[in-house]
Parts: C-alpha cells; structure tokens; sequence
C-alpha cells in the first residue's frame, strides 16, 4: 500500500506528461495548419475560394413553414450540398443536386425534412399512374352520378 505522498507524486508526474502530451499535439496542429496555409497560398486558396462562391446559400426567410423545434443541417450549415441517393423503385444511384433542392425548399415551398427518394423517370411514371387512378375514379363517380340520376 503507497502512502498519500507517493500517490500524490504520482498524479503529479501523470499530470505532467498528459500535459506534455497536449503540449505535443498542440504543436502538431500548428505545424499541420502552417502545412495547408502554404498549400493554400500555392494556388489552392484560389480553388477554395471558387468552391465557396459556387454554394448556393439558404434564404430562410424563402422556406416553407416548420412545425418542428428545430431546423436541418443545411439551414444551420447556411448552404446546400449535392446529396446522393438511391432510387426506391429502380435502385438507381443518383444525386440530388443542390440547385434542385433549392428549388424545393425555396420555390415550391416544400417540407424541409424531406429529402428525395425517386429518380426523374420513377417520379415521372408515378405521377402518370396517379393521373390514371384518379381520372378512372372520376370517371366512375360521374358514370354513378348519371344513372342514379
């Protein structure tokens, strides 16, 4: 059993390389951010900085209503990003680019949790088969209305 002063310089020289330790990786960090600053000073600055201009920023004034506590990444983010996905019909890989989410979520004021799940053509066939479905029901409604008339 170790008495209360030899634990007490134990914790102490622990508390000193843990210390050091952070001491280290701090410098590391430094070093590593002074490497990526010289890159971006080569040119890459450049290439970020058009990456920035070419975001398509979130105007959350143009959003739909939010029944929710609480707000998606892209709003908090302050831009939106290109989002791949897989068709639910077809399997299809595809993306969801940012322009067209701007365009759902600004223009046709659509729900901002919902993300997209079909490819064009799927969403093209599904709204062919609603048309039809709804077009032979009213159809059957109007054929009621006439002979019970």
């Amino acid at each position: 059993m170790k008495s209360g002063k030899q634990r007490r310089t134990e914790i102490q020289v622990q508390r000193a390389e843990q210390r050091d330790d952070a001491a280290d990786a701090a410098a590391k960090l430094r070093l590593d951010e002074r490497a990526r600053n010289a890159k971006l000073a080569n040119g890459e600055k450049a290439r970020e900085l058009a990456l920035v201009s070419k975001r398509l920023h979130v105007n959350p004034a143009n959003l739909g209503p939010n029944v929710s506590w609480g707000w998606p990444e892209f709003v908090h983010r302050g831009y939106y990003v290109d989002q791949p996905f897989s068709c639910r019909a077809c399997g299809k890989e595809q993306v969801w680019s940012a322009t067209q989410q701007r365009w759902w979520f600004e223009s046709a004021k659509g729900d901002v949790w919902t993300v997209a799940v079909h490819c064009r053509t799927c969403r093209i066939k599904e709204r062919e088969r609603k048309n039809l479905a709804r077009r032979t029901h009213l159809e059957g409604v109007a054929r009621k209305r006439s002979d019970g008339a």
